[in-house]
Formats: structure tokens, sequence, C-alpha cells
């Protein structure tokens, strides 16, 4: 089977938990299913990077398009007239669009990944055209594809409840974290890389960028409500987004801000280790698709405090700690987490731990597969 890859919409380290989707079960993919050919169609910015990635891997091709994504009308543009007859003369069975949009007319069948419905929810993060844009373009690409491939039970109904499908057509397939973050860094490693980042001492980790729905303001507002928040730090990792003002906002009103650290633009195992010397793992969003940072931090052996909201349950289980999104009880939960004692925390971290362990991206790229398989009209691999 020849299976097209439409990576248009990826900007390295710019689109967050899709980019770990892809590049992931791509990790996975390629060499558990040595039948399989890819064909990876590229943007400027992640060329370099598929490049180095599959080098010396003949079932793995690259078809570059010179598009700058970060040129969004440029590259919807493209992705619309110029992919369907790329896929074409890479005669690809199928191709898969993980990133929510695909192409309105193929040469062969298609299927995408729509990992949440966050337009719907939350239109204020975006900016006025990319909203009319995602509109437009996501039930769109939903209506022209054979399979569509949600990334939880929660997606999955989300995306029945806005448009119109066949509900066998839509197939929830869990996302993972990588074995990295359970296995953890060669000792001294991590603490180095924590040393080189930010001072000792215990700390709140988030990972998030600052997009309204993420409610980072209401996080750094409970950190100066908790009774123990002078014995840590917060640490915030993630990029500057529509919600940003917010976030200043709270910051400027909080007593103690210098114990605030905000980093962004690090590199995986910069962020395992943050993971793994975090004293608990602080998730305040309002909306997920899927909620990959609370998994990795599971993995990782952190306790976690989350807001009760979409597939959390899914994703967490009995394993983390629950809150309703408000700063009081974001506050009173992290409280009573960080002051858990060693027998406690313990049990909270084994219980993560095993829970964790049942997402694999081995597991989710396989699922992968058969679903392209059967949209592509071969017979799915038992």
């Amino acid at each position: 089977m020849k299976v097209g890859v439409n990576t248009l919409f990826l900007i390295p380290g710019e689109v967050g938990g899709t980019e770990t989707y892809l590049r992931d079960i791509l990790r996975a993919a390629v060499p558990r299913h040595p039948a399989v050919e890819w064909s990876l169609f590229t943007n400027t910015e992640n060329h370099a990077s598929f490049e180095a990635a599959f080098e010396g891997i003949d079932r793995v091709r690259l078809w570059p398009t010179g598009v700058h994504a970060r040129n969004r009308p440029a590259r919807i543009i493209l992705e619309q007239l110029q992919l369907p007859l790329l896929a074409r003369r890479a005669g690809v069975d199928v191709l898969w669009s993980p990133g929510y949009t695909a192409p309105f007319l193929a040469p062969c069948p298609q299927v995408v990944t729509i990992h949440d419905m966050q337009y719907r929810r939350f239109p204020e993060d975006f900016t006025p055209a990319a909203l009319l844009a995602t509109r437009l373009l996501v039930p769109a690409s939903i209506r022209v594809a054979r399979r569509v491939i949600a990334v939880s039970e929660f997606s999955r109904r989300e995306i029945l409840d806005a448009v119109h499908a066949a509900p066998e057509k839509i197939v929830p397939i869990h996302s993972a974290a990588g074995p990295e973050f359970c296995c953890g860094l060669p000792d001294g490693e991590g603490a180095k890389r924590r040393g080189s980042l930010m001072p000792a001492g215990a700390y709140i980790l988030c990972v998030a960028n600052s997009y309204p729905h993420k409610n980072l303001h209401a996080l750094v507002e409970a950190f100066g409500m908790m009774s123990r928040s002078a014995e840590c730090r917060l640490v915030l990792v993630g990029g500057a987004r529509r919600g940003e003002s917010q976030l200043q906002a709270a910051l400027e009103h909080l007593a103690g801000r210098d114990r605030v650290i905000r980093l962004g633009g690090l590199d995986r195992r910069d962020l395992i280790a943050l993971y793994q010397g975090a004293s608990v793992f602080a998730f305040p969003s309002l909306y997920e698709g899927f909620g990959l940072p609370v998994l990795e931090a599971m993995g990782a052996g952190v306790p976690v405090v989350a807001v009760d909201c979409g597939p959390m349950r899914e994703v967490g289980g009995a394993a983390i700690r629950y809150c309703d999104g408000s700063p009081g009880d974001l506050a009173r939960q992290l409280d009573d987490v960080m002051g858990l004692d060693a027998v406690e925390r313990a049990d909270l971290v084994r219980k993560a731990r095993e829970s964790a362990a049942t997402f694999t991206w081995e597991k989710t790229a396989d699922q992968t597969v058969a679903v392209l398989e059967k949209a592509a009209g071969f017979r799915a691999n038992g």
C-alpha cells in the first residue's frame, strides 16, 4: 500500500500536539509495517526535519512543495490545488491528512484526523480570518474523507455533533506518550538540564500555549491562593498565543511573580527533564481533544491535577486529581497533592504509570494503518 501524508500544516515547534502526533505515529509505523510505502508532502519549514528523520529509508519518499506554511492563504491554496496533483504523481492509494484539513478533491480515497472541535467551542482562540477558513475547511474535509480519525471518544462525539456523518465513519484512536517520558533520562542528565533552565527547588509544571481555553490565568491566580505556594515555583512551558493578555494581567496581580518561570522553545529531552523533576503537573485547560501533556506527565511519574472536562476521564481515569477549573478549586487540589505523604504520593504515581502504559504509539500506529488500509480498499492487518 502506498500512503500519502499531508504534512503541510506542520510548522516545527509551533503546532503543539499535532506535531507530536504525526511524528510519533510515523516513527512507530514505518518499521512496524514494511509493506507500506510512505510519500510525505512537505513544506519549507518542516522538510529538513523529515529528511533527517527518514534518511536512508527507501520506503519513505519526500515530496517538497516549496510552500511556506506560515503563509496560511498560500498553504490552503496549495493544499487544495497542488497537493492532489502531487498525490496523483506519487501514485498513492490513500491520502492521509493528520492536521484537520484535506483537499476537497483528490485522485484517491482520503483519511483525515480531526483532533478536536476547538473552533466551535472556543472561537476566540482564532483570528477572524483563521476562524472563517477553519469553519469552511474542517466540515468539508470530514465530508470528503472516507474515514475520519478522532483522537478520543469525546472528540468523536464532538465531530458527530457538529457534522452530519455516519457514526461508523468516525474512528476513535487514542494518542500516546513517548516511551522516553516513562523510561527517564540517564543519571544526572535530568538534573543538569533542569539546572540550565531554572534554579533548583520544588515546582509545579504546566505545559500549554497561552490560548484562552488553556485557562493559564486561572492557574496563576490559583498559585497566588495556594497555602504552599511559598514552598515552590510555577513553571509555564509554552508560547504566547491569543490568551496572552489574560495571562499577563494575572501575572501583574500576582504577589510573588518572581516565582513564576516561563520557558519556550525546549527540545524534547529538556521537556522530559522538567516533567520528571516536577512536584505536580497542573493542566487547567477547559477543552481538549485528548490532553497529551497529561499522559506524558502520568508516564513520567508526576501527580496530575486537571480540569474535569472533555476526554480527561478517558485519559486519566482514577489516576489523577480533578478540579472544576476555577482558581479556588485549582488551588485546593494543588495544595492537597503537594501535601501528600510519601505513601500516598507513591500510590498515585503507581496508578498513573500503570494507566499511561496502556497507551502506546505502536498501538496507535497499528490502528491508524488499519484505518488507512480499509479506506484504500486493502485488507487490514489482523
